[in-house]
């Protein structure tokens, strides 16, 4: 089963602009589908965007405009661009393959606080 590595948060300014990066530990090129998620303290983690193997993206409806998703098959990575930041997009951003089931593997997620 492939794993993933998030990075690419930290602290941003609102109006700000992060690129976050998921590393897989193997081929990505044949997932179906894979995901961005995102969890902001006590609430539930929500899909923020997907991408399918033939590049058919999703994103949710609030973030789209700001949000693009991303795959680079070649280096088994997958970016999530986020512009205009706001302090509503802090959050542990996760990535994954979908869909997501309960015996998905979550990977410790990549922080993204945004504030002045």
């Amino acid at each position: 089963q492939v794993q993933f590595v998030e990075s690419g948060g930290g602290l941003v300014q609102p109006g700000g602009s992060l690129r976050l990066s998921c590393a897989a530990s193997g081929s990505i090129s044949n997932i179906y589908d894979m995901g961005w998620y995102r969890q902001a303290p006590g609430k539930q983690r929500d899909l923020v965007a997907s991408i399918t193997s033939r590049g058919i993206t999703h994103y949710k409806d609030s973030l789209k405009g700001r949000v693009s998703i991303v795959k680079d098959n070649a280096k088994n990575t997958m970016y999530l661009y986020i512009h205009s930041l706001r302090p509503e997009d802090t959050a542990v951003y996760f990535c994954t393959e979908r869909p997501v089931t309960t015996t998905t593997r979550w990977g410790q997620g990549t922080q993204v606080t945004v504030s002045p």
